[in-house]
């Protein structure tokens, strides 16, 4: 597997908003959000969309890559202005550990983006709670974006650089929250309860 840097910047000018958006490395594809996004990138071309699009078909954006290496990912977190990602644990997890309130879209099994509907009880779990900014329609896309770049604040965390590692706590939470809703779903019963 080869993985593909981030195109680079022309020289510094004035600082440019940057969105980036992951969609991980699953082997579904995840078309309906590359084509949300799309959609609103093209009436804002002035902003920056770093997409990592993984196995979908490769949008034509001139920041759009199929896999980042962890390094890079990491760097480009890190400079995001704000964050939008898939329902995966990890991937919600390093975006708030970076300090981001990540905008979440879970894939869709019956769309076939997925196996099952555990990022969508995750992610519904998780921006209840308000620890995401959940998304599940187009029109909340851009939304969230719009709201996002208007006022970045309101989607950034605080991050204690003294506090521990919070990844090895971050990974337990996850565990024990997808083991619940595991147990839930096999029980028959709700997710929110």
């Amino acid at each position: 597997m080869t993985f593909s840097a981030i195109p680079r910047q022309p020289a510094p000018g004035p600082a440019r908003a940057t969105v980036l958006a992951m969609v991980g490395t699953d082997v579904h594809r995840f078309d309906r959000l590359i084509g949300w996004l799309e959609r609103w990138w093209t009436a804002r071309s002035e902003v920056r969309l770093v997409l990592q699009y993984g196995s979908s078909n490769p949008p034509n954006l001139p920041d759009a890559v199929p896999f980042l290496a962890h390094d890079e990912l990491q760097r480009a977190i890190v400079e995001a202005t704000v964050v939008v990602c898939h329902g995966g644990p990890a991937t919600i997890t390093e975006a708030r550990r970076s300090g981001h309130l990540p905008v979440v879209v879970p894939r869709d099994p019956t769309r076939h983006e997925h196996v099952d509907n555990h990022q969508q009880l995750f992610a519904r779990r998780l921006g209840a709670a308000g620890m995401v900014r959940l998304v599940e329609s187009e029109a909340d896309l851009v939304e969230s974006l719009d709201k996002a770049l208007a006022d970045p604040g309101a989607f950034r965390l605080s991050v204690d650089p003294d506090l521990p590692d919070p990844r090895v706590a971050a990974a337990v939470r996850v565990g024990r929250i997808v083991e619940d809703l595991v147990r839930r779903r096999a029980a028959g019963r709700r997710w929110w309860r």
